[in-house]
This record gives C-alpha cells, sequence and structure tokens, in this order.
C-alpha cells in the first residue's frame, strides 16, 4: 500500500514539474452579454520571459498584442492594454488554468485548456426555417444624411397586393438585422408572425454592422436618421401600402421610434417594446440595481455603485456640451476610488487604467447624449397609435415606471390613441423567464413569447383594420 502511493506522488510530482511550461496555444471561452467569445493565447518563452498574443476567432481577430505577461507560483497574469482587458487565472493540478477574462470593468468566468474549446449549441425552436410562406428579399436604401447605405430584409405575404408595414428597430449595441443574442433572433421571430399576419417587416443591420455602410459610432438621434432612411424606402415600393407605414421598437429602438415619429404625420403607428419613458440617467442608476441585487451584490455594494454612479452622471450632465468631460471625469472617478468596488476592479489593468475605462465609458458620445436624454417632451410629440409593452420581470426597463411615464407623456401630449401594458413574466426580452436577470436570457430556449407576439399583431389589425 506504501508502495502504491508512493508511486501516485512520483507521477504526480513529475506531472507538476511538466504543467509548469505554459508555452504554446491555451485555448478558452467566456459569456459575455449577448454571445460566446472564444480566445485563444499563444505563450512564448524568450530567456526568463513570457511573450505572447491574443486570437479572437468570434471576431477573426488574430495575433492581438499582449502588453504585459508573467507566471510566477503558479499564478498566469495577461494584460491587453490595446483592447483594454486582462486575464488572471491558476494552474491547476489537472493542467487547466481557472480564471477570469476582464475588459471594460467586466469580469467573466474563463478556464483555459491546451485542446480547442467547442461553443455551446442552444436549442431555438422557434426560428424561423425555410421554405417561408410569404414572400422574403435582401434589400439595400441610403440614409441622405449620413451618406450610408444600409442593408437588411423585406418580408411581406406571399399574396401581390399593398401591405402595412412595420420597421424593427433595434435596441443599444451593434446588432443585426435579426438582433440576434445568444443565438436568438428576436426581430427574425417578430417579422415571421407579422408576415403570417399580414404585415410587412423591414428590418435592418444596424450602422457598421453585417452588410450595413458606416461606423457604429452615433447616438440614438443618429441612428434614427436611419430609420427615417427606411420609412422613406418602404414609401416608395409597389407593395406597400405608403399611409399604413409605422415603427417597431426594442428597447432603445423604443426610444429612437419617437424621435422619427414626432411631429410627422407619416409614421401610421408606434410598437415600444421594453422602450423607456424616464430620463436615461435614471434608467441606468434602476437597471444597475435590478441586475446588481438579482445576481448577488450586497445592499452595501449597490448603495457604493450607485452613490459613485449619480456623481459621474451628474457630471455628465454638468459638462456634456463641454471639451473638459472626460478630464472632469477622470478627476472624480480618482478623487472616488476609495468607493470603486473591489469586484468592479479589472484583471490585468492597473487602479489608473480602470479609471480611464471609466472616463471613456461615461464620456463616449452614445453616453453622453442617452445619460442627458428625457423620453418624455418628444413623446408628448407623437400622434399616431402607440401600444408600449414591457415585462414584469424586465430588469433592464423596468415596467412600472416606464409604462406610466409612457402613459403621461402621450395623455399630457394629447394622444388620443394609445395602450400601456405589462405582460406578466416576461424579461427584457419578452422571454418566459424566473429572475429576468440577462445571465437567463442564453440558458431560455423561448426567443419571444407567444403572448407576446399577439398582443402585437392583435393590436396592429385592429389599428389598421386588417383582417
Amino acid at each position: 500500500m506504501v508502495k502504491i502511493f508512493f508511486i501516485i506522488g512520483l507521477l504526480l510530482a513529475s506531472f507538476l514539474t511538466k504543467a509548469q511550461d505554459i508555452t504554446g496555444q491555451w485555448y478558452g471561452m467566456f459569456t459575455a452579454p449577448g454571445t460566446q467569445l472564444r480566445i485563444v493565447f499563444n505563450i512564448e518563452k524568450e530567456e526568463e520571459t513570457y511573450k505572447a498574443t491574443m486570437d479572437s476567432p468570434d471576431q477573426n481577430a488574430t495575433g492581438v498584442p499582449v502588453s504585459s505577461i508573467t507566471f510566477i507560483d503558479n499564478k498566469l497574469e495577461i494584460g491587453i492594454k490595446i483592447i483594454m482587458a486582462g486575464y488572471s487565472g491558476e494552474l491547476k493540478a489537472d493542467g487547466s488554468i481557472e480564471g477570469k477574462f476582464s475588459q471594460m470593468g467586466m469580469s467573466f468566468d474563463m478556464n483555459l485548456l491546451r485542446q480547442p474549446v467547442e461553443k455551446t449549441v442552444y436549442s431555438r425552436p422557434q426560428e424561423p426555417k425555410p421554405p417561408y410562406p410569404y414572400h422574403t428579399e435582401d434589400v439595400k436604401f441610403h440614409n441622405n444624411i449620413d451618406d450610408i447605405t444600409l442593408a437588411g430584409t423585406f418580408t411581406r405575404p406571399q399574396e401581390a397586393g399593398r401591405y402595412a408595414a412595420a420597421v424593427l428597430i433595434s435596441g443599444s449595441g451593434a446588432q443585426n438585422r435579426d438582433e440576434e443574442i445568444y443565438e436568438h433572433k428576436p426581430f427574425k421571430v417578430l417579422a415571421d408572425h407579422l408576415a403570417r399576419n399580414g404585415i410587412a417587416v423591414l428590418r435592418f443591420d444596424d450602422r457598421g454592422v453585417n452588410q450595413s455602410g458606416g461606423s457604429r459610432a452615433g447616438t440614438s438621434a443618429d441612428f434614427a436618421n436611419d430609420v427615417r432612411a427606411s420609412v422613406d424606402f418602404l414609401k416608395d415600393r409597389d407593395d406597400v401600402n405608403a399611409a399604413q407605414i409605422g415603427l417597431i421598437g426594442h428597447s432603445e429602438g423604443g426610444i429612437i421610434a419617437p424621435i422619427v415619429a414626432a411631429g410627422q404625420n407619416d409614421v401610421a403607428f408606434i410598437v415600444s417594446l421594453a422602450g423607456t419613458g424616464v430620463p436615461g440617467d435614471s434608467i441606468l442608476l434602476l437597471q444597475q440595481a435590478l441586475i446588481a441585487r438579482v445576481q448577488g451584490a450586497s445592499d452595501d455594494e449597490i448603495q457604493s455603485a450607485q452613490l459613485l454612479n449619480r456623481g459621474a452622471f451628474r457630471i455628465v450632465r454638468e459638462y456634456h456640451r463641454s471639451d473638459s468631460l472626460p478630464q472632469k471625469l477622470s478627476d472624480y472617478f480618482r478623487e472616488n476610488k476609495n468607493i470603486l468596488q473591489a469586484s468592479q476592479l479589472t484583471q490585468g489593468m492597473s487602479e489608473e487604467q480602470y479609471i480611464s475605462v471609466l472616463t471613456a465609458q461615461c464620456s463616449n458620445p452614445w453616453m453622453v447624449y442617452f445619460i442627458n436624454y428625457d423620453p418624455a417632451p418628444t413623446l408628448e410629440r407623437v400622434k399616431c397609435p402607440f401600444l408600449a409593452l414591457n415585462g414584469s420581470k424586465d430588469l433592464q426597463a423596468p415596467a412600472e415606471v416606464n409604462l406610466s411615464a409612457i402613459g403621461n407623456a402621450l395623455k399630457k401630449g394629447g394622444n388620443k390613441n394609445y395602450k400601456t401594458k405589462e405582460l406578466a413574466n416576461l424579461n427584457h426580452l419578452f422571454q418566459e423567464c424566473e429572475t429576468g436577470s440577462p445571465a437567463e436570457y442564453i440558458e431560455i430556449e423561448e426567443t419571444f413569447s407567444p403572448k407576446a407576439l399577439n398582443e402585437i399583431s392583435e393590436w396592429l389589425k385592429s389599428v389598421l383594420n386588417i383582417k
């Protein structure tokens, strides 16, 4: 018996000695909001130091330079300054490295292995598959204001005719025409449902995404120009009723739709899905607190984060028209670094680098616009029929506060045809859910609740007099 344990001990010692050689390729994958990303670290050794590059196969990026790498006492630390990211992990007895990949203030579990990692394939039973029982075509149209060509998909019922049409407007971040997230394609599901119910749909890639031109840089007001171009494109089609073109916006799209429609008479309807009715800074504080709580943050952690963010947003509101905004923010974060949550600090970054990341986030033009934007005055100018739907478990655009604000603004402006409704047990993506946490999005097989789809189509058929 002693001999057996002795042999095992020798084998283990031999394995650990060999595992100290970390040169070669290491493969990992992390789950971030909206996607799964595979990462490859290519590590070489030069005398007593290491050098490395990083590949991101899912983003077609190879040879990204690693700015720093150390491996001491089985602990691997990697910094990738060019993308404000880092990795911190520990070599385990089984030869894997257990750790976290961090970027822009967010941290994700990611273990490294010697062999390639396969992405998880999830079931998405609602995704429509060809052949489709309706007409579908790829289209392109031009935003003349910003000189951008946009690409999308147009669907309509199979029979020839002039149909009411809806433009689908995506939420924040770079979105393709299907608003794809975690292999869910909610806009494809919605377009399929509406085409089967007699309504044409145009959905398009955001500017700078997939087949659309331009740069993704911009604000909600800029993106409204893209939507305006889509409406003009539909007006010129022989298979669209120009008097029945409307907008369906999800999340930020629910902000953009009223910007396009306010004061106009050529938008026949608006459907706001998980849209907002209160100022952007209020929304950010609400969603940060709700998501942090459901993810297990303590009251003290939440209060500290709220305190820090309120101060930052106050500076953004005060200095948003000033070139001094980045410096004001940087000074603020530096003065209040004592309340930066330890859990927020990015692995592989110094404190100053992290302050730089926070400053860049808060002074980004899109964020500056969003923080300062109050949807209410614009909503007051919307006169077309308006349907606002929010899920009761939406932690990103909480239903009660936003539906109340949207309804009050429409009423104040004299809109005579609007409806607001909270849909029970649905999250921000309109999935049936448990807690509403964004962490659930990927695990839920349902892409778009049928009860939400039916609410949309039944209201549209009523407003548009479609049988």
